[in-house]
């Protein structure tokens, strides 16, 4: 993914079929589906791809093992299907991983079991496994940190585990493959109208300050938490759509909670879901469900967030966690749809909604990770239909998303790039000081930062540090340590002097306070 073609495109092509605004789940879905289509795409994101919410979730792609308890049997059915889909489409960045339910009364292990091989049925041929009942003895072997006290056994079952960040810009690389053009730091500044009718938008390239004028048959607002910010764009008088809540995950070392099966508790005090997941040789523990009023693209963990994860997980383990022993803490905003009358996020659904306004506008919001595809669909569908654009059918149930291969690398690292980990182990052969780790406690080679910049997009050291690599999830000091050398070797390949050095260490070391644990 070169930038700079990108934003020549701007220049070239007269007039988009579609426009997404948005370079999250949604949006990026929406690229690869359009452009999948034969539909000359654009893409333009404000920060970088996945900024947001979509590299904050718990990892997972999952059908929602407490939506089928919420008796959601629509949404969980879908979610499944897509969870066996994303399985396939990219076994790189999507593992199976089998969860286990621990009870503590012994009907509890019954009544798991039958809901359980329920969520099974409905997963039909795309099932990852069969659900089974486990003795106090397995469970304890299966999950060496949980506490006996009270255990009387637990439930198995499989579900799906993913990178979220690492499968976003897979999914900015398929899109451009499949012919969009796909641009980060490029914010929409105004909607243009033609007889009342959308036309196009005017776009700001935060990084230049230069502004465009595009045009386009159908725009796409695909903006999770910002949802409303657009629709005002083209209605100042809309009612607010979105009820944003906010989520918070804990990563600790795997030492407090060893072995390859994830935990789920299916109730907490405030009706969530809790997990521990292992996830790059770390453990994430969350998460919270907390109605926010200020959208922010760096949304700050409460302290009571990081409390109640700490004391729930406390209950079910066996060695103690402190505040001091956590690695990093992240925030993400759900963009939750209202529900009148309904005051908790933890009980609105996870459903999404596609909205087209009187001026063409279409809407898609809500939704989950792993039903991001099918949310496209809607929003596709309702946009070609909405600016009568060729009807094409949608090819992405079987497009194989970029990075595609089912072979390990001999770096085991790297597996998670995909077919480019060759690549990236062949310029480490040619240029051996990138062999070199970027800090003796992150597992990440030089390699991999001049492969974002050269490969991938990243333009600032917050997208190496936090989206391209993982550093600022899995051990937010380390990757502040790491910076001042991450800064080093972008400015060398995009020409960039010191003071930019400079000014990236310090804007990253102050978005990275929001990930210590305080």
């Amino acid at each position: 993914m070169d930038r700079q073609k990108m934003l020549q495109q701007l220049n070239d092509v007269a007039q988009w079929d579609i426009i997404v605004i948005g370079g999250g789940a949604t949006g990026l879905g929406c690229a690869v589906d359009a452009a999948s289509r034969g539909y000359k795409t654009l893409l333009v994101e404000q920060d970088d791809f996945s900024k947001g919410t979509s590299s904050r979730s718990t990892k997972l792609v999952h059908g929602g093992v407490r939506y089928l308890a919420q008796g959601n049997i629509k949404l969980v059915k879908e979610a499944l299907r897509e969870r066996g889909i994303l399985l396939k489409n990219a076994p790189h960045v999507c593992h199976n991983l089998a969860f286990i339910i621990p009870s503590f009364h012994w009907w509890q292990k019954w009544y798991y079991s039958i809901g359980l091989s329920t969520y099974d049925l409905l997963a039909g041929k795309l099932s990852l496994g069969k659900t089974k009942m486990l003795s106090k003895k397995t469970t304890m072997q299966l999950l060496p940190a949980i506490s006996p006290d009270n255990l009387s056994g637990g439930v198995l079952y499989q579900d799906g585990q993913f990178d979220d960040a690492r499968l976003a810009v897979n999914l900015a690389q398929t899109a451009v493959e499949q012919g969009a053009a796909m641009l980060n730091y490029c914010k929409v500044i105004a909607l243009n109208k033609t007889g009342g009718n959308i036309s196009g938008l005017v776009v700001e390239d935060v990084l230049s300050g230069i502004k465009y004028t595009l045009n386009g048959k159908s725009v796409i607002n695909a903006t999770g938490v910002f949802t409303d910010n657009v629709i005002a764009m083209d209605d100042a008088g809309h009612e607010p759509i979105v009820s944003p809540s906010q989520g918070v995950h804990i990563v600790v070392d795997e030492k407090f909670f060893p072995g390859k099966q994830a935990l789920m508790i299916p109730k907490t005090d405030d009706g969530r879901v809790l997990f521990a997941v292992p996830w790059h040789d770390k453990v994430l523990l969350g998460t919270t469900d907390t109605p926010v009023k200020e959208i922010t693209t760096e949304p700050k963990a409460l302290q009571e967030e990081v409390d109640f994860i700490i004391k729930h997980c406390n209950r079910y383990l066996s060695t103690q966690i402190g505040h001091g022993d956590i690695k990093a803490v992240y925030a993400g905003l759900r963009p939750l749809i209202k529900v009148k009358g309904q005051k908790s996020t933890a009980i609105l659904p996870r459903d999404h909604t596609t909205i087209v306004s009187k001026s063409g506008l279409v809407t898609i919001t809500g939704g989950k990770w792993t039903t991001y595809r099918t949310m496209a669909i809607h929003a596709i569908d309702n946009a070609a239909n909405a600016c009568k654009l060729p009807k094409q059918p949608c090819v992405t149930d079987t497009l194989k998303i970029h990075g595609y291969t089912q072979h390990a690398t001999s770096d085991a690292t790297l597996n998670i790039y995909g077919s480019d980990a060759e690549k990236i182990i062949e310029l480490s052969n040619q240029q051996p000081s990138l062999k070199e780790k970027i800090h003796a406690g992150l597992p990440y080679s030089k390699a991999t930062v001049v492969w974002a910049v050269q490969h991938e997009m990243a333009m600032t050291v917050e997208d190496v540090l936090a989206r391209r690599t993982r550093a600022l999830f899995l051990d937010a000091a380390a990757a502040v340590e790491a910076a001042p050398m991450v800064a080093a070797l972008i400015a060398g390949l995009l020409q960039r002097d010191d003071k930019w050095q400079e000014q990236q260490v310090l804007a990253f070391t102050a978005i990275a306070q929001n990930y210590l644990a305080h």
